[in-house]
């Protein structure tokens, strides 16, 4: 993992056994389930997971980017006028917040350190 590189993607989906299906006979995509709202994919091109989620999704896709301390780099995006929009939490595997920039983007940063 480098610093600041985009390492993964996350998207929303409201079925996650319809969408794994569908990845895995398009794509040949392989899952691997954290709990019954999240599963994460690989053999893509870039990691990503979908998150269950009913909720019509506004943003997008949210784009994760690495950072080995996430203090450090969370002083620099405010410094440099973003906004956290979620501050640190843990999740299975390591820590993240996420934040938009000045354009109103909303990206996250994570770390397993």
């Amino acid at each position: 993992m480098t610093d600041n590189h985009i390492d993964y993607i996350e998207f929303r989906a409201p079925d996650l056994e319809a969408i794994k299906a569908f990845y895995n006979t398009c794509f040949g995509w392989k899952f691997t389930d954290y709990g019954p709202d999240y599963t994460a994919f690989e053999n893509s091109g870039i990691s990503g997971g979908f998150e269950k989620s009913d909720v019509a999704d506004s943003r997008g896709v949210l784009v994760i980017l690495y950072h080995k301390n996430l203090k450090a780099i969370r002083e620099v995006i405010l410094q440099s006028g973003g906004k956290i929009q979620q501050d640190i939490f843990s999740f299975p595997g390591g820590k993240r917040f996420h934040f938009s920039d000045p354009g109103g983007n909303e990206l996250a940063v994570w770390s397993d350190q």
